[in-house]
């Protein structure tokens, strides 16, 4: 049990004007290294929240919360399934789409994409379309007019702008006595998006509903439903349900199954980079080590002391652990509120910075993300103090034992 004794020693010993200022130099380089570290931790990992909560926003802008489809890849009756869907308290919109891949070609240009056909008024009922768009409007897609919405590096990459027309050429073929030839319709494009993200940029466009079906020769069926959550986190949940609901006659997907590979592939990185920046945290506690040390060995003729007055090895060992857990709460705490400070702030920091120096670290012209986003977190916060509180901990238990394990009469012999 920690007595006042100890905790009155140690906080003593950590105030005390040292005769060896070099162990009070090595004390206050540790506290700083716990407090940059911690600092640069919680900054760092709210930069990498920020920048993934921007990425799913984005994505999510397109791509739907949750998908209601058929089995075999196709939906009937689609105008009865959209009432009991919007049933659940979670789903705020539902609309059809169909969806199937296609060329593209203008010219020599020639690539592939995913086509979605959409009704737009139901569509920017579940998707942020229209905050993407550069030029026109989803509105701009009607049936029969084959008009077509394609990403800007995908316009870039066929070589034509608004007004020009796009062939389409659809997996599906027509028979004729001349042969099987291919289904080919001449498409005007409309309207150009910028999401930020490669697979819609590139590989993406939007055509109506009624427009896609002929194309695909789905007559009055559909793909499926996608639907728009009122908490993407709930998506999982949601989607369970809705199936239970249906019966199990249908599949119910969420985003999450959709880019599973993507958000991983981001949870590692940010695993990566806190295990990398804990070594710095780790370095720094273990410069308690060194002090603490040094200053067991300054203090070996006052170890003896306490011991010949009756003080226990435990109570050696608790004094020296109070000192180096004062330092390293210091340091924590500090580190704590200035990476707190400098999260909440970076946006804020960084124009300023960049006006000052003349910079601009993400270029719009090569970044799609041009500022620096942070999402601080309170967990982050209280696990990473918590890392460093308990390795600083831990850094007092070897020099606490050997000053617990002086035997008085060696300590005294040349005194």
């Amino acid at each position: 049990m920690l007595r006042p004794l100890e905790v009155a020693i140690g906080l003593r010993y950590t105030r005390a004007k040292r005769r060896n200022h070099f162990i009070s130099f090595i004390s206050l380089t540790s506290m700083l290294g716990i407090a940059l570290g911690v600092t640069a931790l919680i900054t760092v990992l709210s930069v990498m929240n920020g920048f993934e909560k921007e990425l799913r926003q984005r994505i999510l802008g397109m791509a739907s919360h949750a998908t209601i489809t058929g089995y075999g890849g196709k939906l009937t009756h689609w105008e009865s399934l959209v009432p009991a869907a919007m049933q659940h308290p979670h789903v705020l919109g539902a609309a059809p789409y169909v969806e199937g891949q296609a060329m593209l070609a203008r010219g020599g240009n020639v690539t592939g994409t995913i086509v979605r056909g959409v009704l737009p008024k139901k569509e920017l009922s579940v998707a942020d379309i229209d905050e993407y768009m550069v030029i026109g409007q989803l509105s701009d897609l009607r049936s029969g007019a084959y008009g077509i919405v394609i990403g800007k590096t995908l316009a870039q990459g066929l070589g034509v702008s608004v007004g020009d027309k796009i062939t389409m050429v659809a997996p599906q073929a027509n028979v004729t006595p001349a042969g099987i030839l291919p289904r080919l319709r001449r498409f005007t494009l409309v309207g150009l998006f910028e999401v930020g993200h490669a697979e819609y940029d590139m590989a993406f466009a939007l055509i109506h509903i009624d427009d896609a079906a002929r194309l695909f020769r789905l007559d009055d069926q559909v793909t499926g439903l996608r639907l728009k959550l009122d908490d993407i986190y709930a998506a999982p949940a949601v989607s369970r349900q809705l199936s239970n609901a249906f019966g199990n006659r249908f599949w119910v997907r969420d985003w999450t199954q959709y880019h599973v590979n993507f958000f991983r592939a981001l949870k590692t990185e940010k695993t990566v980079m806190f295990i990398i920046l804990t070594l710095i945290v780790a370095v720094a506690a273990f410069n308690i080590v060194s002090t603490l040390i040094m200053v067991v060995t300054d203090k070996q003729s006052d170890i003896a002391i306490l011991r010949t007055l009756g003080a226990s090895p435990m109570s050696i060992m608790l004094i020296f652990m109070v000192q180096g857990t004062l330092i390293g709460l210091v340091g924590t705490l500090v580190g704590a509120l200035g990476g707190i400070g400098l999260a909440t702030n970076v946006e804020t920091l960084v124009p300023v910075i960049e006006h000052f120096f003349g910079v601009k670290f993400l270029s719009p012209d090569v970044y799609y993300i041009s500022e620096v986003p942070s999402d601080m977190r309170w967990p982050d916060v209280a696990l990473i103090s918590t890392v460093a509180f308990v390795m600083c901990i831990l850094a007092t238990l070897y020099p606490a034992w050997r000053a617990s394990r002086t035997q008085p009469a060696e300590a005294l012999r040349y005194e």
